[in-house]
């Protein structure tokens, strides 16, 4: 059962979520292509060809998927559809516009966020913000899959895979590249951090995130998260947000500070390896899911976390 894999990547290298979706690509069948459109993409194409696992790596190198916009890169990848049975990607920003497309292309059922790989025709998902979870069998000729990938671990290197360069599919007429402001950080990707602390609406201001939360996650070499309360409140930006409609993460360490925990919260962090709650109410449901708790004030306890931090 040969297995499409979509690469996420920035050209110059692979995304994390890549070798973590190949895992599930995998599982699924084999060979394993693993496609990379960009444009000045060796970089990512090399890193791909790397990857254990990987048969292949498909190349389009092409002024269309510089900028990885989900029309053509769908089209092209319904070009190369023929010679697989499943076409997989991480369910990510990218992965989330460029498979619902192709699914849509090929008259087939998109199935989305899978969390574990049954066989190679069925797949569970999570439902209800992670409260249950649906086993879905597909019977349709080709399966296009997007992967949670916080529930996989990612392969290894050590391949050397063959590169081969495809034919563009060509520009999209339904879709052209204006512009993007991206957000500079010195901090790790919050998607692929082994380190997060998260604040909820409890800080009560955006002032307070860059005094309580940033100082603590700096000392740690950690990414900064937030609720969808925070967020919603403006207390801190969106590309911030953990949970159901956030960034579902997985990290070693997940430190919650001031929150509740709501249902649609835990649904994007509960796989964390080691989860820390901080929060003034005992009852918090924050505590059902954390290995460690600390019930008490959140203005006094972070000073004091980030002095005995700079002590260690």
């Amino acid at each position: 059962m040969a297995v499409l894999l979509i690469a996420e990547h920035d050209n110059a290298g692979l995304k994390d979520a890549t070798a973590k979706a190949l895992t599930a690509a995998a599982a699924i069948g084999s060979p394993v292509h693993v496609l990379v459109a960009g444009k000045g993409c060796e970089g990512a194409a090399k890193a791909a060809a790397a990857l254990a696992g990987v048969a292949k790596v498909l190349v389009a190198d092409d002024a269309a998927y510089a900028h990885q916009l989900a029309e053509p890169t769908a089209k092209l990848v319904v070009s190369l559809a023929g010679g697989y049975d499943a076409i997989v990607a991480p369910a990510t920003a990218n992965g989330r516009n460029i498979a619902p497309r192709v699914a849509a292309l090929l008259d087939v059922m998109l199935i989305s966020a899978i969390t574990k790989v049954v066989a190679a025709d069925t797949f569970e998902r999570p439902i209800y913000a992670g409260n249950a979870i649906q086993t879905v069998k597909s019977g349709d000729a080709k399966k296009v899959v997007t992967v949670q990938t916080a529930s996989f671990q990612g392969t290894g290197t050590g391949s050397s895979a063959t590169i081969e360069a495809v034919a563009s599919a060509g520009a999209d007429a339904a879709s052209t590249f204006v512009g993007e402001e991206l957000s500079k950080s010195d901090r790790p990707e919050l998607a692929s951090a082994k380190i997060i602390v998260s604040g909820g609406r409890a800080l009560a201001s955006s002032e307070n995130f860059g005094k309580y939360i940033e100082p603590v996650a700096d000392k740690l070499g950690a990414a900064v998260g937030a609720s969808r309360a925070a967020v919603d409140a403006g207390y801190a930006p969106n590309d911030w947000q953990v949970g159901q409609t956030g960034k579902v993460v997985a990290p070693e360490l997940y430190v919650a500070v001031g929150i509740s925990g709501a249902i649609q919260h835990l649904a994007g962090m509960k796989d964390s390896k080691v989860i820390v709650a901080i929060n003034k109410d005992p009852d918090a449901p924050i505590f059902q899911v954390a290995d460690y708790g600390l019930v008490g004030d959140l203005f006094q306890i972070m000073p004091e976390l980030a002095t005995a931090l700079d002590k260690a």
